[in-house]
């Protein structure tokens, strides 16, 4: 039972009584497959665990970085609202949802439960499928310097792979609004985080939530970590499928598979 540790040749050359490996997670980029396959070692992961919390944790971020919670949380606890002569302070605008375009790239499970979210709050749901194979119909498909142009929110769902490594890099945040917002619940290196940091810095977006980076815990020359506005950037330490309720899933779910996997039941394997 792993996560993050890497489960390939080297790791596993002398583990001769290994014969299932079960991801804590639905990701399993830390396993090589193909050597799996070689030795009959079976991979399972976990899906839809977290699901819910990776789409909550998404609009909470947008919501906390549009509509500027932090500078007015501080705005009350400072004193200052205790002390001005009106009922109420709305002094960097701030707008609604409704109206706006939400992008997303990465339509599975989680991408098709924050649309359904976006079109809650009266967003227009657009899409762009990396690799090109998306069977997802009800909501509208577009290239990829269409989503970046038209998106107001540009959400983040996708695993991680030669095709999405640095997907958001200086060139595609240079074609983004200047009041759009990217939120990153996937995988840290889907963004070039040097160039979020000189986009956020020279205003070319308006602002960025981050729960996954590059290299986690972060590094202390992560450029991103010069930035200490909360308005402009949050960053959570990947928390977003970390619910109780999540968790509790996480857990039950691996037991199911290695109940199954003993039973010698059919299992919904990775590696087929």
């Amino acid at each position: 039972m792993a996560n993050k540790s890497k489960l390939n040749e080297s790791t596993l050359k002398d583990a001769k009584n290994v014969k299932l490996i079960c991801e804590f997670a639905t990701g399993y980029d830390n396993v090589d497959i193909e050597y799996c396959k070689e030795r009959g070692i079976g991979v399972c992961n976990v899906r839809n665990y977290s699901t819910d919390m990776v789409a909550q944790h998404t609009f909470a971020m947008a919501l906390y970085l549009s509509e500027k919670l932090e500078h007015y949380d501080r705005y009350v606890k400072s004193g200052q609202y205790a002390n001005q002569d009106r009922f109420s302070n709305f002094d960097i605008p701030f707008y609604e949802l409704t109206g706006k375009t939400w992008g997303i790239i990465g339509m599975g499970n989680i991408g098709r439960r924050v649309a359904k979210i976006a079109e809650a709050f009266g967003c227009r749901v657009i899409f762009y499928s990396v690799t090109g194979k998306s069977t997802v119909t009800e909501y509208e498909r577009v290239d990829f310097d269409t989503i970046l142009k038209e998106s107001d929110y540009l959400s983040l769902h996708c695993p991680l792979s030669d095709l999405t490594r640095d997907l958001i890099d200086a060139e595609a945040l240079s074609k983004m609004k200047k009041t759009a917002y990217l939120i990153n619940v996937a995988r840290g290196p889907v963004v070039n985080e040097q160039a979020l940091y000189d986009a956020l810095v020279d205003g070319k977006i308006a602002g960025a939530g981050l729960d996954v980076l590059s290299k986690e815990p972060i590094s202390k020359d992560n450029p991103l970590s010069k930035i200490q506005d909360s308005e402009k950037l949050i960053i959570t330490p990947h928390l977003a499928w970390a619910s109780v309720e999540a968790r509790e899933r996480c857990v039950q779910m691996n037991y199911d598979n290695i109940k199954a996997f003993l039973n010698g039941e059919e299992l919904s394997r990775v590696d087929k």
